[in-house]
């Protein structure tokens, strides 16, 4: 909107603040609602430090820009980094956008949409003249790789670094977790078949704890793997993982701490004839206080997979 609700205003302005004159003359003609540039608490609500990147690869750039472009601010940003990077257009030098990257900044409308406002321009974080700040920043940005003096650029600000310690969530703590009556984490609530095909989809379940209490132990690990015995050599070959477009897994909540982890193998067409089984992964929450966080394992019985025909 370019014209405010004296209602809406009144309200947010008391519970949030209201926008300072500096920030109501930076953005006409939008009618500031959220004041969302001047609130820090419990973080800054928007970034106050951009990323700005191209990639080339022969006569491809690739623009990483962090927010949404319209079409019409697309084309203007694309069209001055063409004309920096090959301005005769002798090389057929083609400019792709690819958002969001790094970070995100919301829309980026040019001046005229601005002037309009309705969603995307009312998304447009910094002003009318964001747009204009994007081209003056590629620009130098295709120019430096032109004129191959990239290494002199200046490399400016750094983005603020937030641990997990510093973000707000939701989410309570993770509780202790509990295995069901005569179990322990890792043991098997559903085997796998005996035998499968290519094309079918294999499926196990485990006793499990909260993926959360894993997130800090297992970012170079895997939750799971999918392995082969190979009879030459007598040993194990992992062929899948969770990061395998094979695999899924999913973890169920239960009651009073109890969960299970299903994992699921979909067995490509192209799988070897043998025999496989099927690892899960993780950790659990053995005690609240102090905190006790323990690794856990498990493994599927051995299943073959057959020839097709």
């Amino acid at each position: 909107m370019t014209e405010g609700d004296p209602v809406w205003d009144a309200l947010v302005e008391a519970l949030l603040g209201a926008p300072s004159n500096e920030t109501k003359e930076c953005h006409q003609p939008k009618a500031i609602l959220l004041n969302t540039g001047e609130m820090s608490r419990p973080l800054p609500w928007h970034p106050t430090i951009i990323d700005v990147q191209i990639i080339t690869i022969g006569s491809l750039a690739i623009l990483a820009v962090p927010g949404e472009f319209t079409t019409m601010s697309g084309r203007r940003l694309r069209e001055a980094v063409k004309q920096e990077l090959d301005p005769s257009n002798s090389t057929n030098t083609d400019v792709v956008i690819s958002g969001l990257s790094n970070v995100y900044t919301h829309y980026i409308t040019t001046f005229e949409e601005y002037q309009a406002q309705r969603y995307e321009a009312a998304s447009t974080i910094f002003g009318p003249h964001t747009l204009s700040a994007y081209l003056q920043l590629y620009r130098g940005l295709a120019k430096a790789i032109a004129e191959n003096t990239v290494g002199e650029l200046p490399k400016g600000p750094q983005p603020p670094f937030f641990n997990e310690s510093q973000l707000f969530t939701f989410l309570g703590a993770v509780l202790v977790d509990r295995a069901p009556g005569n179990t322990t984490f890792g043991d098997v609530l559903e085997e796998a078949n005996h035998h499968y095909l290519p094309g079918e989809v294999a499926s196990v379940t485990f006793v499990a704890g909260n993926p959360r209490n894993s997130v800090t132990y297992m970012a170079e690990d895997t939750y799971l793997k999918v392995e082969k015995y190979e009879n030459i050599t007598g040993t194990w070959r992992t062929v899948h993982n969770d990061a395998s477009w094979e695999t899924r897994y999913y973890w169920h909540k239960g009651t009073g701490g109890q969960s299970n982890a299903t994992i699921e193998w979909h067995i490509p067409l192209s799988a070897e004839p043998g025999i496989y089984k099927i690892s899960h992964f993780g950790y659990y929450k053995e005690t609240l206080i102090p905190a006790s966080i323990k690794p856990y394992s498990g493994i599927s019985s051995q299943f073959e997979i057959q020839k097709l025909y």
